[in-house]
């Protein structure tokens, strides 16, 4: 649902002023700089995104995927124009359009340009081997017991999946366009209701005074339009009652995630809404007001906003934003909170545009008492599709002064999600984490995997059998049954065949996948 884009070479764009008694004057394209490919590449790359070496991706891919589109940023077209077919649907058009994402004239020398292409295309091997597996995966995993959930909407495409507190179930949703749909199981994993949305949902939050659903709009895939929402789901206690939605935040920009804390420092609960969109987006944070409503300031104006962490980050008593962007110019952004309304932008982590950063999450991983990430990467869809070496499961080590350095990292082929949790009790942090695009052909099994922590960052790697069942896209932590022990529930989104697919898997999901599973944490019988 949340997909990379290789961004173009440069953001930047002429804008012409003009008066309607005088004709636009003729701007003139750009005069040739006489320098070489690789040093107009590392320029303009560095203008939107980390520099891509052309060994990173295979010459086919340069120049049928992503050099076009990248020429498309630089206003270098076929023709003299954009065409209509990068713009979308006429309403997503009209988007961009105004935006000026798309300049329509050359922002650089045209052979300039063609020393770019030649130096990517005359730099890239034919092909790139694939990256295999060296770490095993115990394909038998102990202390979990498979649970499928009968009650499926097929072909699943579950956008979010919640196991609710105090022993109240399970909740999920399917995203399908203009037929989303909410599902309430029980903790026995019985169907109590189902409920129509307006948008996919894609995050379901239980507050202290209140229950909150935040939905993309009716249409799940890259969009830019602002049908996004963030509502108050009252949820009746008997189970003839309808289920209602209070309107809270609404035309948002494909919002994806939402992060809840008191920023202002008034006592009142704030919302960082990610607001992921497309080409277009922003990272938002709507402070709430005294009475009702909300005062909006945006904090990033730019696309890929994935995840937000609202955090005193350097102890000072405010509450900070941390938040990971996606689509281009990928890294982990902190947001000092300076008060007063006000915020010192830097930036922690850097990660190529190639990486497909999909999740973050701050917390003491090895017990100092210092702040550490766990960051995801693994979108591999749209231009680049295909199996990447860097994929997967990094924790970085924090030294207290906001600076991060490796410590660790798994290999997982299209990772998704992973939850740091202490599942099987021992007093150290183990990782449960999914794959929306693994091996299948090689390694179906990384699928799900489970990271048991051995002590001194080595992990011992883990998966079940029915991992294959469904391609698992969502995930959520939880003590479902109420045994003092912690839960996984993992979502499928089937809506369409896996791209290059040679094992069958996408056949069968579409008529069989299970729309939700439970991993029933049997370390307290």
């Amino acid at each position: 649902m949340k997909y990379l884009i290789v961004y173009g070479l440069c953001c930047l764009f002429f804008v012409s002023c003009k008066n309607e008694s005088s004709p636009a004057p003729v701007i003139p394209e750009p005069g040739a700089t006489g320098m070489a490919g690789q040093e107009l590449a590392k320029i303009h790359c560095a203008a939107c995104h980390s520099y891509v070496p052309p060994e990173e991706l295979s010459k086919p891919i340069w120049e049928h995927d992503v050099l076009p589109a990248m020429g498309h940023r630089l206003g270098i077209f076929e023709g003299k124009a954009p065409p209509d077919s990068i713009f979308g649907s006429p309403r997503n058009a009209e988007i961009l359009k105004k935006a000026n994402i798309y300049p329509d004239r050359p922002l650089l020398a045209r052979s300039d340009w063609s020393k770019i292409v030649a130096y990517y295309l005359q730099n890239a091997p034919d092909s790139l081997p694939e990256p295999r597996r060296t770490t095993k995966i115990n394909p038998s995993l102990k202390q979990f017991k498979y649970r499928e959930v009968a009650f499926a909407h097929r072909p699943p495409m579950t956008t979010m999946v919640k196991i609710r507190k105090n022993n109240r179930g399970l909740v999920f949703s399917d995203g399908k366009p203009n037929s989303s749909v909410i599902s309430f199981l029980d903790r026995h994993l019985d169907v109590q209701k189902n409920m129509l949305a307006l948008g996919s949902p894609v995050q379901f939050e239980e507050r202290k005074d209140a229950v909150y659903l935040t939905a993309v709009g009716k249409n799940i895939f890259p969009n830019d339009f602002l049908d996004g929402s963030v509502e108050n789901l009252q949820i009746p206690n008997n189970s003839d009652g309808q289920l209602k939605t209070v309107p809270i935040l609404s035309r948002l920009q494909r919002p994806v995630h939402v992060a809840y804390g008191d920023v202002s420092g008034d006592g009142l609960e704030d919302l960082v809404v990610c607001e992921y969109g497309d080409q277009t987006g922003k990272l938002s944070l709507y402070t709430k007001k005294e009475g009702k409503g909300y005062a909006s300031l945006v904090l990033k104006n730019a696309p890929g906003a994935i995840r937000a962490v609202v955090k005193d980050l350097n102890k000072d008593g405010r509450n900070d934003i941390v938040a990971l962007m996606a689509q281009g110019d990928e890294g982990l952004f902190y947001f000092e909170n300076q008060g007063n309304g006000s915020f010192a932008e830097k930036r922690l982590l850097s990660f190529s545009p190639l990486f497909g950063s999909q999740y973050f999450q701050i917390l003491d991983f090895n017990g100092d008492g210092l702040d550490d990430v766990l960051y995801v990467c693994g979108d591999n869809a749209d231009k680049t599709p295909i199996l990447k070496k860097y994929h997967g499961i990094y924790i970085f080590i924090g030294d207290g002064q906001m600076n991060f350095e490796q410590a660790y990292f798994f290999h997982l082929n299209g990772a998704y999600h992973a939850i740091p949790e202490d599942f099987d009790g021992d007093g150290d942090i183990d990782i449960a984490s999914i794959s929306f695009f693994p091996d299948y052909r090689n390694s179906p099994e990384e699928s799900f995997v489970y990271l048991e922590n051995k002590g001194q960052f080595n992990f011992e790697a883990y998966s079940f059998p029915e991992s294959t069942k469904g391609r698992w896209i969502v995930m959520d932590a939880g003590d479902i049954d109420g045994d003092g022990d912690t839960d996984l529930a993992l979502g499928s989104f089937v809506y369409f065949l896996a791209k290059g697919d040679t094992t069958g898997l996408s056949k069968r999901w579409l008529g069989e996948s299970p729309s939700v599973i439970l991993l029933e944490n049997m370390m307290k019988p």
